[in-house]
């Protein structure tokens, strides 16, 4: 994953950190967000799906223990990591923040390049995480990642590039419903859909050569694959 797609989140009621924090993250490379306040850190995390959150504890309207406990709560938010920006000697607010959900957290005042340092520590452990497995076999099929080479029944299926990635996708996770909007930003990316049933037609050709019961549309919102 390249770095402009890496989105941060960083969520605190002082405009000086949110300029000089926001302003390090970005000359790195990172896609920056801000909010000032808890809540406005929930409604822009549902829209944004940040990989990471960096949040001050104490803010006003909503405090950064309370904002994190509601964004546990969003299953979209699973693999987010949240980790907290506390004042030194804040312990009670490290150990909430744990209890809260947080992954971790950095202590005030931090120099920058500690800061870049501990951010690319904590998103090396989120690409850990989604490192997706080299092969994957569910019942009579197999498809190995590295060769590009699905398997069925013991024969060789050939796929075209877009198929492959998309079969890919859905049996990453079988019956786990991809949106369509996840599907497209995966398996397509920044490249130029033409015409809105693109996902349907590559759909329809899998289930000719894998199987009509392996995929199951849910209607309004994309596609899981069923073991």
């Amino acid at each position: 994953m390249k770095k402009q797609d890496i989105r941060i989140l960083l969520v605190d009621d002082e405009p000086d950190i949110l300029e000089i924090v926001g302003y390090n993250l970005s000359h790195e490379g990172y896609a920056v967000f801000t909010a000032e306040n808890g809540l406005k850190a929930i409604k822009k995390a549902k829209k944004i799906k940040p990989h990471l959150i960096i949040m001050d504890v104490m803010m006003p309207e909503m405090d950064g223990i309370e904002a994190c406990e509601q964004l546990r709560e969003n299953p979209e938010l699973t693999d987010t990591i949240i980790t907290f920006l506390t004042a030194r000697g804040e312990d009670y607010s490290q150990v909430a923040g744990f209890d809260a959900g947080a992954d971790d957290y950095i202590t005030k005042p931090i120099k920058p390049k500690v800061l870049i340092s501990k951010v690319k520590s904590l998103l090396r452990r989120f690409k850990e995480d989604e490192a997706p497995m080299a092969i994957i076999q569910i019942g009579d099929l197999i498809i190995n990642r590295d060769e590009y080479k699905v398997v069925l029944n013991g024969e060789d299926l050939t796929l075209p590039r877009k198929e492959f990635e998309l079969l890919s996708l859905l049996t990453s996770k079988p019956d786990k419903v991809f949106k369509r909007e996840e599907i497209l930003e995966q398996v397509w990316g920044n490249e130029v859909v033409v015409g809105g049933r693109t996902i349907d037609v590559h759909i329809r050709k899998l289930r000719e050569k894998i199987g009509d019961n392996a995929f199951k549309t849910v209607k309004g919102v994309g596609y899981k694959f069923v073991e």
